[in-house]
């Protein structure tokens, strides 16, 4: 049986070549075609050239490079900051990925509480909604089927309060706004997603100014959609970078390795009882040391 890793694709990336598909995971394009061609890429259970054009639903499995890292960890390093029968909601570190994916060696959040939770698809079980593997925080994860069904139809009605903390560089023109820019996959860069997109998805992303800085600014921002990078993505758009993201932002900026988001906060209705659950989290130690720098300095 074959044992290596897979992943479904998802609407976003629908018609990408296949090496570009994989160029993020993989370190590169060139890396994602030398795979393709020796054999370690299969989709939907075979072999195809670089230049297939993924479709939805695909299921892709690579046999990961031995030269890249395994990343170990366990439950034991996980903060459970709510629990009962029906949901955990996870305190996730950084560097943590979620789920399964192609290019990723060791455990993944879904992995760790295999056995725990329930609901969605294989290799995915319980998992509701996503955070990027460098953002740090909260993340619910269903325990049972209906409640995976129902935590999942409120994230779709867009019931759940979905609050992050972010470090940019500059300063809003503005206390608070709305940033209402479909986001889908970059014309020119397609490991990237962009509002500069010819497959545009709803994206809208409510921001409110916490604290200025003097050459950065401390935001909250509220998801109302749950597109992959939007965060990143919009406020790169109005000129407003996340401190510390490579992709989009401003790698390394106050010391930081990792970008400065941060899902501090969660609340929505118990998909069972109904009560409602509000939980919290302050910023982790590696952002909190960044956030100083940032009040005393200036970006380098």
């Amino acid at each position: 049986m074959d044992q290596r890793p897979k992943i479904e694709v998802e609407a976003e990336s629908v018609d990408l070549r296949l090496d570009i598909y994989l160029a993020e995971a993989l370190g590169s394009r060139s890396a994602a075609q030398r795979a393709i061609e020796a054999g370690s890429v299969l989709v939907n259970g075979g072999p195809v050239a670089k230049r297939y054009r993924v479709q939805l639903g695909d299921v892709i499995a690579i046999e990961v490079p031995a030269d890249i890292p395994i990343v170990q960890s366990s439950r034991s390093d996980l903060s459970v900051a709510y629990e009962d029968e029906s949901l955990f909601v996870i305190n996730k570190p950084a560097g943590l990925v979620v789920h399964p994916a192609p290019g990723h060696r060791g455990e993944t959040l879904a992995e760790i509480l295999d056995g725990s939770t329930a609901g969605g698809e294989p290799g995915r079980s319980g998992i509701v909604h996503r955070l990027d593997r460098d953002t740090s925080g909260l993340i619910i994860v269903a325990r049972s089927e209906e409640s995976h069904r129902l935590l999942s139809s409120a994230i779709q009605s867009r019931d759940v309060e979905r609050e992050y903390s972010a470090l940019v560089i500059g300063h809003p023109e503005t206390d608070q706004g709305t940033i209402d820019a479909p986001i889908g996959r970059d014309i020119r860069v397609r490991t990237k997603m962009s509002i500069a997109t010819d497959k545009p998805r709803e994206a809208v992303t409510h921001f409110r100014l916490v604290e200025a800085l003097p050459d950065s600014a401390l935001l909250t921002v509220k998801l109302e959609t749950g597109r992959t990078h939007q965060i990143r993505v919009h406020l790169a758009a109005i000129g407003l970078p996340v401190a510390g993201d490579p992709t989009y932002g401003v790698e390394s900026a106050f010391g930081l390795k990792r970008q400065f988001l941060h899902a501090q906060r969660l609340a929505f209705d118990h998909p069972i009882t109904g009560e409602r659950i509000d939980v919290s989290s302050d910023l982790p130690d590696e952002l909190v040391l960044a956030l100083a720098l940032a009040r005393a300095s200036q970006v380098e």
